[in-house]
């Protein structure tokens, strides 16, 4: 049986008042800073991966639509598979200098983390 997935009701589980409506927060949209003002970090990572190497991109700051559009974009100069969440871009394989490239040429400023 398929669970049910209930709206963000504030706290409130239930009501005796005949009249209460549930009001729901408006929730945030983030708007996407210029290229030039965000602050992206790219390493290799392989953690809980079963050895499988991946170039992670964080530290996008934007909307969810402009994170998967440069998600996309990075996939496809690279020639490869991967996913957007959580904020970040997972690229399967090693492509980290290239990564860092294409992001400086369209206007980012990208570095190197990690080992």
């Amino acid at each position: 049986m398929a669970k049910k997935k209930f709206r963000n009701r504030s706290g409130v589980v239930y009501s005796t008042d005949p009249d209460f409506n549930y009001h729901e927060l408006p929730t945030e949209q983030q708007t996407t800073g210029s290229p030039s003002t965000q602050n992206i970090k790219v390493q290799l990572d392989k953690k809980s991966r079963g050895g499988k190497k991946v170039t992670l991109v964080t530290g996008f700051v934007g909307s969810e639509s402009d994170l998967k559009s440069l998600g996309k974009i990075l996939k496809s100069q690279c020639g490869v598979g991967g996913s957007t969440k959580d904020g970040e871009i997972l690229i399967q394989g090693d492509f980290v200098e290239r990564v860092i490239k294409l992001l400086n040429d369209r206007g980012y400023r990208a570095k190197k983390t990690g080992g």
